[in-house]
């Protein structure tokens, strides 16, 4: 069982930058993607970036060229570096894991879930 705990999140103004976190429990396998989602005020959850354990990388387009996402295993901690931010990027996110190979940003695909870290963009 994988225990899964976001933290970072803050209130920042738009064209900021902002680091979260994604730490996940001790004794978990190395073959595990990690997957941000977020889900804004009136909007459905929606897939942001996933990282597999081979460090193959898949991002939503929204977030292209101002998100990156990367793992460093030895902390089991998976991060989401967001620059550039925007007023659309207020969202509530959320990582979630699953033992195995996960490319797709579909939430469905995911077993383990952490509570979420918030962000708020203002202009």
């Amino acid at each position: 069982q994988v225990q899964l705990m976001e933290s970072g999140g803050d209130s920042v103004q738009s064209g900021g930058s902002l680091k979260l976190s994604c730490a996940a429990s001790a004794y978990t396998s190395s073959r595990i993607s990690v997957a941000w989602f977020r889900q804004g005020p009136g909007k459905e959850r929606e897939g942001v970036a996933v990282i597999t354990y081979l460090e193959q990388r898949n991002y939503a387009d929204s977030v292209k060229g101002r998100f990156t996402i990367s793992r460093d295993n030895a902390k089991n901690t998976v991060y989401l570096e967001m620059n550039s931010l925007k007023v659309e990027d207020t969202a509530r996110y959320t990582c979630a894991a699953d033992p195995g190979w996960r490319l797709a940003l579909a939430p469905e695909e995911y077993r383990y879930w952490g509570q979420g870290t918030q962000v708020t963009v203002s202009s």
